[in-house]
């Protein structure tokens, strides 16, 4: 993997459109709404699974005590929070595992 390269929603709706036949705007409409879908059920506390893909969910995180590298003598309390956790899928892990890392 020499170069990585960022993907747009624009470009991968560009890619359902060609994969499935349907016109780009129809494409996009239906990407935007996937991704407002994932947004909503999350933020709802519910986690959302694509079989051989992954799946999203959210995570609490406890309150912990930190450390400001500029100050080290001062504790900063990051408060608890939660956050969106990606747990990728056996065969989504199994075809990155293909992948040679670059000798960078």
């Amino acid at each position: 993997m020499s170069h990585s390269k960022v993907i747009t929603k624009k470009e991968v709706a560009s890619m359902i459109a060609e994969k499935t036949g349907l016109n780009q705007a129809t494409a996009f409409k239906a990407l935007l709404a996937t991704i407002d879908i994932i947004a909503e059920s999350l933020t709802n506390g519910n986690s959302v699974i694509f079989r051989k893909f992954g799946k999203f969910e959210v995570q609490a995180v406890k309150e912990k005590v930190g450390r400001n590298p500029r100050s080290p003598e001062k504790d900063v309390v990051i408060p608890a929070r939660c956050r969106v956790k990606f747990t990728a899928g056996k065969e989504l892990k199994a075809a990155v595992l293909k992948i040679q890392p670059s000798s960078n």
